[in-house]
């Protein structure tokens, strides 16, 4: 497996995701890149395939960003795989 270039060490969403569809042996994730006219600008988003379901990024990005939007989408891919998502708060809160 490649490693980003961040000086962490840690790889990056797109890489955690490719790994676990390896482990899982599922079809590799396939990104697709959207736009949408914003004026005088446009914005960016991103979507992945995997094991057919196509999963949204949460957000859109300048396009000097993205690579943003694909770990983005990588990123809620990943969370929705392992079905774990440590950082919402409607998980913290029922623990109350």
């Amino acid at each position: 497996m490649s490693y980003s270039s961040y000086g962490s060490g840690a790889a990056t969403w797109q890489e955690r995701l490719e790994e676990k569809c390896r482990e899982a042996q599922l079809h590799p994730p396939v990104f697709q890149i959207m736009s949408d006219r914003r004026g005088g600008r446009t914005a960016w988003s991103s979507t992945v395939t995997v094991q057919g379901q196509n999963i949204s990024a949460r957000f859109w990005y300048d396009g000097q960003h993205v690579n943003n939007a694909k770990e983005d989408a990588a990123e809620v891919a990943l969370k929705h795989l392992v079905g774990s998502n440590p950082g919402s708060p409607q998980q913290s809160r029922s623990r109350w």
